[in-house]
């Protein structure tokens, strides 16, 4: 064997290179405007589940009261 180890010989490694002048993040660039509009629609996605939910939970409700309602009109014409 070798001195040198080709399992930890550096590659891929992750490191923190000097931001460059040129190199910077502004504000309001295309990327910003990607997040914007990608957290836009995940939370019209989150409402409209929330939404579809609560209908459903009112329209069960809804069916559980008029069965129920059904329910004791039998019972008093009996």
């Amino acid at each position: 064997m070798s001195g040198t180890s080709t399992e930890n010989d550096g590659q891929g490694m992750i490191v923190n290179p000097k931001p460059r002048a040129d190199n910077q993040d502004w504000d309001g660039d295309d990327a910003d405007r990607a997040d914007r509009l990608r957290f836009e629609e995940e939370q019209a996605m989150i409402r409209e589940q929330s939404e579809a939910r609560a209908a459903k939970a009112a329209a069960e409700a809804k069916k559980s009261a008029d069965a129920a309602r059904a329910e004791s009109k039998k019972k008093a014409s009996a």
